[in-house]
């Protein structure tokens, strides 16, 4: 169990992914007024969701919208569903960075994981922190451990604060003093 206090930084997938030329491109002028409605009308959780699920259809697997239904699984508490998101997001980010599909089998050099600037690395990099974040607070510490390991192998400066979920499950279990 993650402790309540803990609020992991940037384990959001950062807002210039969303309006970045590589993965915004392709985006239906429709799914983006459904991405904005559903940013409008996040408190009404049904219509929101409406939104999101229409702009799925309009575009599905785009980045911008995986992003958006991430986001709203995430903050809603529903973690589960954000874990399924973070998965299909790191497939996108592996499919279209000629990725191995598997993101146990990725390397340092398939990559430019150290240029933080790189906009598709860098979505690989926030989606499987993402997941690791989540298998976190879902009780599957191991497997949280081995996406936190493989995001310290693959940026290895650490650029995106792995670290930080590496020391809340080096402490877990322990008594807080």
């Amino acid at each position: 169990m993650m402790p309540d206090s803990f609020v992991s930084p940037q384990v959001e997938i950062n807002e210039a992914l969303v309006t970045g030329a590589l993965l915004g491109r392709g985006l239906p002028s429709e799914a983006e007024h459904h991405l904005w409605e559903a940013g409008r009308s996040y408190h009404l959780d049904d219509i929101a969701e409406r939104h999101l699920r229409e702009a799925e259809a309009l575009a599905p697997g785009h980045a911008a919208v995986l992003i958006g239904l991430y986001r709203f699984y995430f903050y809603k508490g529903r973690l589960a569903e954000a874990l399924d998101v973070a998965r299909r997001c790191i497939a996108k980010a592996a499919e279209e960075g000629n990725l191995p599909a598997d993101w146990r089998q990725v390397q340092a050099g398939d990559a430019e994981f150290g240029r933080y600037e790189n906009i598709l690395p860098r979505f690989f990099l926030f989606s499987l922190k993402g997941y690791a974040y989540l298998q976190m607070r879902l009780g599957q510490t191991e497997e949280g451990r081995f996406a936190v390991q493989k995001l310290l192998e693959l940026d290895p400066t650490d650029k995106i604060g792995a670290k930080v979920l590496l020391g809340v499950l080096d402490r877990m279990g322990q008594d807080d003093e």
